[in-house]
């Protein structure tokens, strides 16, 4: 435990990729005060925010803490000394605040990496990549099988998470803003398109699947030719992965090693598979700071 400690106390931010930049309230790993990795090794313990979100992050049927982005950080985080994970459920797009706020230490939420979110938190390297999904009533009334589709048929609304990537996509698919309903979380996008509220419900493909095997409704389909949006130029297959404030470099550097293992050994992928996803859903040699741009 000592020499885990000392380990962590004495990594550099020696990544070409990571912001330097202090986040609010976060302590300054280069400053000798002790990062938060050291102190979650000392106390044995962290607490990780998250947002009730399949496959990702939720609380199961016996209100245990679980999801693929969970199992991953509690392997993890046992191996570097780190025994017990206190959840914090928040809403999706309150996370980052949350983490910034110190109200926790991690965010373990399968949060997708992007340059804008690259700017508040420091990102582990991916854990999984994925595409995006969208459900609708049976036989498809509308027939809507793209993002396009639900721009062009102006009687079509579709329900999304707030803070969800989603939004920023179904706006540059020309979607307009009024036709795009936020909503807190999965459940409430299911409900509008059970209740007629919206013609379409999107998020990322585990996720729908988990949702729509949850829901049970016969009367609600996933899109299985669905067109994945190209944005800007490119495509948006997303990668996950956990999120630290942007001092904490000793703390991502130490849980992309372990990472980096769990790939190598196979590990990685059955978690993933115990939770919707496939090989196809493993994030090859995607690098955070690639995805982060820099």
């Amino acid at each position: 435990m000592l020499t885990l400690l000392l380990v962590a106390v004495s990594l550099t931010a020696c990544n070409p990729g990571t912001n330097t930049k202090t986040g609010n309230g976060g302590s300054n790993a280069d400053s000798g005060a002790e990062g938060t990795l050291a102190e979650a090794i000392r106390k044995g313990s962290i607490t990780v925010g998250f947002a009730n979100e399949k496959p990702y992050a939720y609380k199961d049927a016996n209100g245990e803490l679980t999801g693929e982005a969970v199992e991953i950080a509690r392997v993890i985080l046992k191996r570097l000394g780190i025994n017990e994970m206190k959840g914090e459920l928040t809403e999706f797009g309150s996370l980052i605040a949350g983490l910034q706020a110190n109200r926790f230490d991690l965010i373990t939420a399968g949060m997708f990496v992007n340059p804008e979110r690259c700017e508040a938190v420091l990102f582990a390297n991916p854990e999984y990549s994925i595409g995006e999904a969208i459900a609708v009533k049976q036989g498809n009334p509308l027939g809507l099988g793209s993002y396009e589709d639900i721009a062009n048929q102006e009687k079509a609304r579709v329900a999304v998470m707030t803070g969800a990537v989603e939004i920023g996509y179904l706006q540059k698919s020309g979607v307009p803003d009024e036709r795009i309903i936020q909503v807190p979380d999965q459940a409430s996008a299911i409900s509008a398109l059970q209740s007629g509220r919206v013609e379409a419900i999107t998020m990322t493909g585990p996720s729908l699947q988990a949702m729509l095997e949850s829901a049970g409704d016969q009367d609600i389909e996933r899109v299985s030719d669905f067109t994945q949006p190209v944005i800007d130029g490119q495509s948006v297959r997303g990668y996950g992965a956990t999120a630290f404030r942007l001092a904490d470099t000793a703390f991502q550097e130490a849980y992309n090693a372990e990472l980096a293992k769990m790939k190598e050994s196979g590990e990685l992928l059955e978690i993933l598979q115990k939770f919707g996803f496939t090989e196809q859903e493993l994030p090859g040699d995607m690098t955070a700071a690639e995805l982060c741009g820099v």
